[in-house]
């Protein structure tokens, strides 16, 4: 009986690894797009050239 909830309990553990290691995937690549869309539309400076669109 304890063999099959460790079995159970895994399984559950791996689904939900499983589940959350997709959803970091979609995160990262929402952060991606992001991040190349600041990249192209960052503004000027008032030199001339082209500023940093980040803070640090």
């Amino acid at each position: 009986m304890i063999a099959i909830l460790l079995v159970l309990l895994l399984v559950l553990i791996l689904l939900g690894a499983g589940f959350a290691v997709k959803i970091l995937w979609w995160i990262a690549l929402a952060v991606l797009v992001l991040w190349l869309l600041g990249f192209l539309v960052r503004g000027t400076k008032s030199g001339g050239g082209r500023g940093r669109w980040y803070r640090w």
